[in-house]
């Protein structure tokens, strides 16, 4: 018999992830989809169909044989695993999309399995966009028999390609995530300084850009047309928020200091985030590290 499947959670990824999920999940249930805002689940739900909204987290979970959850920072993560399991979970699978320190993947598996449930840790790379388009790479770790039961929803539903580490540590999954998300820190910090150069040298980010699309074709390419649009300062609502930048930033170093090394890239780079953080407040982006750079250059943040 096919499993019931929830969602807690509908942030940026969050949205786009359960939406694949409905669609393409061949799901013989409606998705149970659950968000602390109510009205927002209700329009996902209307939107994609073959979706039922749950009003608190308890209905979905007690309904559910698999519960999927993507939210912003680790104490959230916790607060929700606690939440859940003030419901009986015995034989349930728990999966966490969430970016969050190693340390606290482990604790959560360790008070999910205390209660009979599995768990699987699968955090995704990937911006908005692409977990709309189900083109995210998702992380799995966890023990083998539960990763089985998550792969049917990711590659060729939410993602494009999968890094499986079936039957290792779930904590593999997000020391991945979380080094991996300092390339992405590092190469907006490089495209930013780059950009500035190139005006105040005059070059011009036109002719830069250029070389960088036959040079660095996909995310460099993305986020130099997201710097030279003014996209970084003109949404109202971040694809990649300042805070969550800033606490994986946090996670990174702090990894790295327990291992005796240094990440001076991404010290520079969250150092400019705190600018983007003063200057723009919640709605920041991490590619708002190109105003801070030109505000230490003479220049306006915006360009």
């Amino acid at each position: 018999m096919a499993p019931q499947l929830a969602w807690l959670g509908l942030g940026n990824m969050g949205r786009g992830m359960c939406k694949n999920i409905a669609e393409k999940g061949n799901l013989s249930k409606p998705l149970i989809v659950y968000n602390r805002t109510t009205k927002r689940a209700e329009e996902l739900v209307a939107k994609i169909g073959n979706s039922t909204v749950a009003t608190t987290i308890k209905e979905a979970v007690s309904n559910a044989d698999i519960i999927f959850y993507c939210v912003g920072d680790d104490f959230a993560v916790l607060s929700t695993v606690e939440e859940i399991l003030k419901t009986d979970v015995k034989g349930k699978l728990l999966v966490d999309c969430s970016t969050v320190h190693p340390d606290t993947t482990s604790k959560e598996a360790s008070m999910i399995e205390e209660k009979g449930a599995s768990f699987v840790a699968c955090p995704v790379f990937g911006a908005p966009a692409m977990a709309d388009a189900g083109q995210l790479i998702c992380v799995i770790a966890g023990k083998v028999d539960a990763v089985e039961k998550v792969l049917p929803y990711t590659k060729g539903v939410m993602s494009r390609a999968n890094l499986d580490f079936s039957g290792q540590e779930p904590r593999k999954a997000t020391l991945l995530k979380v080094i991996g998300n300092t390339f992405i820190v590092n190469m907006v910090e490089a495209l930013s300084e780059g950009h500035v150069v190139a005006e105040k040298t005059g070059l011009g980010v036109e002719d830069l850009h250029k070389y960088i699309e036959i040079m660095f074709p996909g995310p460099y390419t993305a986020y130099s047309n997201r710097l030279m649009s003014g996209d970084y300062y003109k949404r109202d609502e971040p694809l990649f928020a300042v805070d969550l930048a800033r606490k994986d930033a946090r996670h990174a170093m702090d990894l790295a200091k327990s291992a005796g090394v240094q990440m001076k890239n991404v010290e520079l780079a969250d150092s400019y985030l705190k600018v983007v953080k003063e200057t723009q407040g919640a709605k920041g982006d991490i590619a708002g590290i190109y105003g801070a750079k030109r505000l230490e250059s003479g220049l306006k943040f915006e360009n």
